[in-house]
């Protein structure tokens, strides 16, 4: 049986199925991996959003309706901060900024990401193992027609209008790989990619120097859940940078981009059609119900999966 898995995820795709393995597998069984090439410095706080959606979704406190942020909240601060002339495009709830406060003032005392996340995950009763690709600064800038922007600055003060040329992830070369990722590589039998934006929540964690070659090299089965179903993404700009950046707006182009370091791509049955192209790439295609909409969807799906990884990959 499978016992160890490693997910690497980012957004909201990624909580979506680290939610469901997290319902089936035990605690030690699970580490995940968060991107962190969107965190960013808003009133002098450090917000890591992928992060904190992954750890908000395991301690059932996420706000499902919103897409983003705690459930009830409220936004006092923000009009205060308004109220004092404060631009403030980026929406942080009056919850949601306890959060961003402590994990401030732990870095500013020493603390590394790790850590931090480690302690926020006990306080919220969040058991799996969530780490940070890395514990040092990794940022992703879109280059666009509107010039270089931070990736917040494209994704919600811009809301994804501007045209994307490229994407750079400053910092990836210097930064290192987290403790927790290399443990986690280290003691899994198996990795989960799961459905997260590929160019922008998954490529910030293979863009850091040493990880593509450790994930080529890695000894038990990749498996990936694509993002991209029917030619659209499930949620977010992934298929309008796709098809700016010249790319097919298709599920063969996530193979494509997972090629050498997955072996196994799970599609959609309204995709079914596609696998040849993908068995073609050199990874099997696999056929289910990806969309996950209720708690029960996510269930089914990471269940799916594990059967999946427990038969070597037979369907």
């Amino acid at each position: 049986m499978t016992n160890q898995i490693l997910a690497l995820a980012g957004g909201v795709g990624g909580a979506k199925l680290s939610l469901g393995l997290y319902k089936i597998l035990s605690p030690n069984q699970l580490t995940i991996v968060v991107n962190t090439g969107d965190d960013e410095e808003f009133h002098g706080l450090n917000v890591s959003p992928d992060l904190d959606t992954i750890m908000y979704t395991l301690a059932g406190i996420y706000d499902n309706t919103n897409g983003w942020g705690l459930q009830n909240e409220t936004f006092n601060t923000l009009k205060m901060l308004k109220t004092y002339g404060v631009d403030t495009w980026f929406n942080l709830g009056d919850k949601d900024l306890a959060t961003h406060i402590e994990r401030t003032r732990l870095i500013r005392s020493g603390w590394t990401l790790s850590q931090v996340t480690r302690q926020l995950c006990k306080r919220l009763g969040v058991h799996p193992v969530v780490v940070p690709m890395s514990d040092n600064s990794v940022r992703t800038i879109a280059k666009t027609n509107k010039g270089n922007l931070t990736f917040q600055e494209y994704f919600v003060k811009y809301q994804c209008k501007p045209i994307i040329k490229g994407l750079e992830f400053k910092g990836a070369k210097q930064a290192k790989i987290s403790p927790g990722f290399i443990e986690g590589l280290t003691k899994a039998n198996a990795i989960i990619f799961c459905p997260s934006n590929p160019l922008l929540s998954l490529a910030p964690i293979l863009s850091l120097t040493g990880v593509r070659k450790l994930l080529e090299n890695f000894n038990g089965l990749r498996l990936a859940v694509s993002p991209i179903v029917a030619g659209k993404a499930i949620k977010g700009p992934a298929a309008k940078i796709f098809a700016e950046l010249g790319m097919k707006v298709s599920c063969v182009e996530v193979a494509n981009f997972l090629k050498d370091i997955c072996d196994i791509l799970v599609i959609d049955n309204s995709d079914a059609h596609l696998a040849g192209e993908i068995n073609a790439i050199g990874i099997k295609a696999v056929v289910t119900n990806t969309i996950m909409n209720s708690d029960e969807d996510k269930k089914q799906l990471a269940k799916y999966l594990l059967a999946l990884l427990d038969n070597g990959g037979m369907d």
